[in-house]
């Protein structure tokens, strides 16, 4: 995965934020959202297409695109930082293809090492009962 590769696709936007922060929030503009069209990028083969269609599929809009937004920090360029920083993340997340579990015997030492146990609680049991 080229990550220069892929941010030289990204189209950034911003945004002015909502919520506290005074007269500065009805002037400054530091929401920023990240906008990244999955379906018409060269950064991944048809096989990495798919996967992240199948694991992105809530996230994605209509056209196909990818849109993440941040507004944690007052700056806008530390919310331009957060949120490629989040957007690398989720697509790493959802490229890694989980190993595939073999089933494997328990092994024999372990099947008699449990029934041993069980024979000595047994004969332990037995010898406290009462003998009539």
């Amino acid at each position: 995965m080229d990550k220069d590769k892929i941010q030289s696709e990204f189209q950034y936007k911003a945004v002015r934020s909502s919520g506290a922060g005074g007269q500065n929030v009805n002037k400054v503009s530091s929401k920023v959202e990240l906008i990244f069209n999955l379906q018409n990028s060269c950064c991944f083969t048809d096989e990495e297409k798919t996967r992240l269609f199948e694991k992105l599929a809530t996230r994605l809009n209509k056209s196909g695109q990818l849109v993440l937004k941040s507004d944690e920090d007052r700056s806008q360029l530390k919310n331009k930082e957060i949120v490629t920083k989040r957007f690398f993340e989720l697509i790493e997340k959802a490229l890694h293809v989980p190993k595939i579990r073999k089933a494997t015997k328990v092994p024999r030492a372990v099947v008699e090492k449990r029934l041993k146990t069980k024979r000595n609680a047994s004969e332990i049991k037995q010898s406290r009962r009462k003998l009539f």
